[in-house]
């Protein structure tokens, strides 16, 4: 996907892709390790400009777009390794806008993968759009 297109919020939408796949990894980190009382393993800057509620940022320089493509890959492999490790002790229950209970940090990953289908459904829908506006 061209930078362009990964900026560009389509027809009908209030976020872009770019917004969508930078909104996954905050929200990763906000449900695992926030609630689980550990530190983010990325910078507070992607959760204070990507969590929920928030809107697409426009201006995104290339080295931001590489950056959130290797924190996209590394994360989960770092959420591994702590799993492995039994870094979530403690998990502070939360119930999700979706109405679902979280009560651990198995929950949180459940829904966590729901919460990035759900993204990924919006991200090709407006790739489909984008195509359609191209054409």
């Amino acid at each position: 996907t061209s930078h362009e297109d990964l900026l560009t919020i389509p027809d009908g939408f209030n976020n872009n892709i770019y917004w969508n796949i930078a909104h996954c990894v905050a929200t990763h980190q906000l449900l695992c390790y926030y609630l689980s009382g550990n530190s983010f393993r990325i910078d507070k800057y992607w959760i204070e400009q990507y969590k929920k509620g928030t809107l697409a940022n426009l201006d995104v320089k290339t080295s931001e777009v590489e950056d959130l493509g290797y924190l996209l890959t590394e994360t989960s492999k770092i959420m591994v390794k702590d799993y492995d490790s039994d870094f979530f002790t403690e998990y502070t229950p939360y119930t999700t806008s979706l109405g679902i209970d979280l009560k651990s940090i198995q929950d949180a990953i459940i829904f966590n993968n729901i919460h990035e289908g759900l993204h990924y459904g919006y991200i090709l829908a407006q790739r489909r759009a984008l195509m359609g506006e191209k054409f």
